[in-house]
């Protein structure tokens, strides 16, 4: 398992691989990080905040919306900067650790959240852009820390498995707050008949709102053994220096860029289909919410189903990553998302591909609806395809760009995943706010996949 020499005398690759509790300790980062995607931006919390602190579904959407775009801008605006600072300092843990400190107090603020107080929704959107900006700004530097762990030929593996573990913390997370602290309105009662724990309040909807501080001491506890027991790369140069070095080899590298034609091209269609991505698991739980009237039990049980099929699709897609290539397995992962996203669309509450079915009955059993199901197929699939797409697509990164400045290229992998990250959520709340339609909102997706599948064609894996 040892590293070239020329790798080595980089300062960027060891001579030798770190043992598997290293790797191990390093792949509980995405368990750590996962139930702030799982509880906040997608099943619970960001329903939550459409249906019940907004004003209606469609202009919570929208604000939501907003909020991503906004978050995200700054989010594409700073990484490759800030990329290019840690690799010219070479540590990565330091960031790590600032930028997880932004998510535990952003996700814990959201606890304040109240139903149907409007002046809670300006410092709660904002708490939700601080969370958003430590959770990516960490990922991005927990990312460049792959190059050190497994061989090159092992980077798929590494990568799948990373998505899947976070797929399973982000179930284990979402079954205990279904299963123990968020409890029916009606009923008072949790998915498992249970009475909330510590007494939270059904009526004021405590269960959705203690996701935020249950997210902050999730990601405490489980990014600890990575602190503890991943090697971080050498330390290079003070900080001060470290600044100025990155600001010219960031100008350097953007320079270098066009002329890279093969990694921008991949970098432009990353941009494009995880707009899309993005955009799709964010409003995902909102647009169900607006169509069925789906609340947090519904919505955080479709997110289990959801989870494990994307537990499944990472696995897969890593062995599929080093077996037929990353550049496949993302092609085949856009396919899915193209059609399930398609037949999405034609699922309405008391219809499927425009053929009538009857609507669930009041008071029914959970997804009792045969639109219901439909929409719960539908959403595994996308559930197993964004997983490896995901994946794939950091592999890939790592395949096509330099050793020695894997955090630049990682900063501009962020950047390319961000700095159009506010299209696609301030199109969905435009043409939401405009049309008054959920479903109008969410065909824009279509486009997006189209588009980053047509470039990601044109990309030479090798």
């Amino acid at each position: 398992m040892a590293a070239t020499a020329s790798e080595a005398q980089s300062g960027q690759i060891p001579l030798t691989y770190p043992r598997r509790a290293a790797v191990v300790s390093w792949i509980f980062f995405d368990w750590a990080a996962q139930p702030y995607f799982t509880l906040i931006t997608t099943f619970v919390f960001a329903p939550y905040f459409a249906s019940f602190v907004a004003s209606d579904p469609a202009s919570g959407q929208a604000l939501w919306g907003f909020a991503t775009a906004a978050a995200g801008l700054m989010i594409a605006l700073l990484s490759p900067v800030l990329g290019a600072v840690a690799d010219a300092s070479g540590r990565r843990k330091p960031w790590i650790a600032g930028f997880g400190v932004l998510l535990v107090i952003g996700s814990s603020l959201m606890w304040f959240g109240k139903p149907g107080d409007p002046s809670v929704i300006p410092p709660l959107l904002l708490a939700y852009a601080i969370a958003s900006v430590g959770v990516e700004f960490a990922t991005v530097f927990n990312n460049a820390m792959m190059p050190t762990l497994v061989p090159p030929d092992r980077i798929g593996r590494l990568s799948g498995t990373g998505w899947a573990t976070g797929y399973v913390g982000g179930i284990i997370s979402l079954v205990i707050v279904l299963g123990f602290l968020a409890a029916s309105p009606e009923t008072g009662r949790t998915l498992f008949g249970l009475a909330p724990l510590f007494g939270l309040d059904p009526v004021t909807h405590q269960g959705d709102r203690i996701t935020g501080p249950l997210t902050g001491i999730w990601f405490i506890i489980f990014v600890t053994p990575m602190f503890l027991f991943t090697p971080d790369y050498p330390a290079r140069r003070p900080i001060g220096e470290a600044v100025r070095e990155g600001l010219r080899g960031i100008k350097r590298t953007l320079g270098e860029l066009p002329k890279q034609r093969n990694i921008a091209t991949f970098l432009l269609a990353n941009m494009i289909y995880t707009d899309g991505l993005v955009s799709l698991f964010a409003f995902g739980g909102i647009y169900a919410a607006g169509t069925f009237g789906w609340r947090t039990i519904q919505i955080g049980t479709f997110g289990i189903l959801l989870a494990i099929a994307g537990t499944f699709g990472a696995w897969l897609g890593g062995k599929l990553d080093d077996r037929l290539g990353p550049k496949r397995v993302i092609a085949g992962s856009l396919l899915i998302l193209l059609l399930a996203l398609a037949a999405i669309l034609l699922v309405g509450k008391d219809s499927i591909l425009f053929v009538p079915v009857a609507p669930p009955a009041p008071g029914g059993a959970l997804f009792s609806g045969a639109a219901e199901r439909a929409y719960l197929v539908l959403g595994c699939l996308i559930g197993a395809a964004g997983g490896p797409l995901q994946a794939a697509s950091r592999s890939l990164l790592i395949r096509l760009a330099p050793r020695d400045r894997i955090a630049q290229y990682f900063g501009l992998f962020a950047l390319t995943g961000k700095v159009t990250s506010f299209i696609g959520p301030l199109l969905i709340g435009a043409i939401t706010a405009v049309t008054a339609s959920q479903k109008a909102g969410m065909a824009m997706l279509v486009l997006f996949f189209a588009a980053g599948l047509a470039l990601l064609m044109r990309v030479r894996e090798g």
